[in-house]
């Protein structure tokens, strides 16, 4: 990736998603403390560097008329998808009835649930997946962004920051519509997971990765890159266009290794808590199928004390030891997995 430098922080809308713009790409990051927090991986927390004009919007469609996408006879403008406080439903008929506030925010501080995480509850790599999350861990999570024990290792993290201030302005009732919806769904194959040696280049916008319009490969090191299946129908809101996750070679059998057996004491297996299929045991979520990237923030704000709560320490040992090589090869395995 290329980034800038400079002295710039704005409020950007990209197509349909929201983002900040900041002036650091360097890892000074505060973190629960205020402190720096060296080192937090820019492709997990893809905040957009400011550049020369300004950043470049991630929309490829056309801008004008009413918008399609396959399979579908609903028709919206690009207005209408931009929309944070209603949801442009493109496939009413695969999916529960979206009641209140999961289909039609409230403003000014309330988004519609599905904006972000999507009719389908699986959600985009800036923000998280909550199909079939238990209702309890919900229930907590809200608690948690309410309260300020939940927050982000990034503090300019737009997606983190907006649940914060949903959290806060949403009453009881709305909370608890949303998670009713979300934890009666079923989580579906969403993300699929290449192993490679080189990955395309890709840039920042709305709050996520994008390929680069200028093209070309690079080594991908030891990071995962997660990019929109196709940007268009991404940004068009469509949920049934996935996203596409590389991997460095081998990351499968060292993830493996290290979910189910904790790899010789470096932490502990996953399966203890997470159940043998890893699909979550009563308060305790699944973590299957999801965002390598979304996965890859919640380990690193466990290890940098942002995330907290009465079960946060059962996540904050184990992780304690985890590098970055160890914490792409874990969600990268899980990513690559049946929810």
């Amino acid at each position: 990736m290329r980034f800038k430098t400079g002295a710039v922080t704005a409020i950007c809308i990209a197509g349909a998603s929201i983002f900040l713009v900041v002036a650091s790409t360097q890892a000074q990051n505060a973190g629960g403390d205020g402190a720096a927090t060296p080192s937090l991986p820019i492709w997990a927390y893809p905040v957009p560097a400011a550049v020369p004009g300004g950043a470049k919007p991630a929309v490829t469609a056309q801008d004008e008329g009413v918008k399609h996408v396959p399979g579908s006879a609903a028709g919206f403008t690009k207005a209408q998808i931009a929309d944070l406080f209603t949801v442009s439903d493109w496939f009413p008929d695969s999916h529960p009835a979206m009641l209140g506030v999961v289909s039609q925010g409230r403003k000014p501080d309330v988004a519609a649930c599905a904006y972000c995480h999507l009719p389908n509850g699986q959600g985009r790599p800036e923000n998280a997946s909550v199909a079939g999350l238990p209702a309890a861990y919900m229930m907590e999570q809200m608690a948690e962004f309410k309260s300020g024990l939940r927050k982000s290792s990034e503090p300019h993290m737009g997606s983190v920051n907006y649940m914060i201030r949903i959290a806060k302005g949403a009453t009881p009732e709305e909370i608890e519509t949303g998670v009713k919806y979300f934890a009666s769904m079923k989580p579906a194959a969403w993300i699929r997971v290449i192993e490679t040696a080189m990955v395309p280049k890709t840039r920042i916008a709305g709050g996520m990765l994008v390929l680069d319009e200028a093209g070309g490969s690079e080594p991908i090191g030891n990071r995962v890159i997660e990019v929109p299946e196709n940007l268009e129908q991404t940004e068009l809101r469509n949920s049934k266009s996935g996203f596409v996750a590389y991997v460095p070679v081998g990351t499968l059998k060292l993830g493996e290794t290290l979910v189910k057996t904790g790899g010789n004491g470096k932490t502990m297996a996953c399966t203890m808590c997470h159940g043998m299929n890893l699909k979550g045991m009563g308060n305790v979520p699944s973590i299957v199928g999801r965002s390598p990237s979304q996965m890859t923030r919640q380990i690193t704000d466990f290890q940098t004390g942002v995330r907290n709560g009465p079960n946060a320490p059962l996540m904050k040992a184990p992780v304690s030891k985890l590098t970055i090589d160890d914490i792409v090869a874990i969600t990268g395995y899980l990513a690559s997995q049946a929810p």
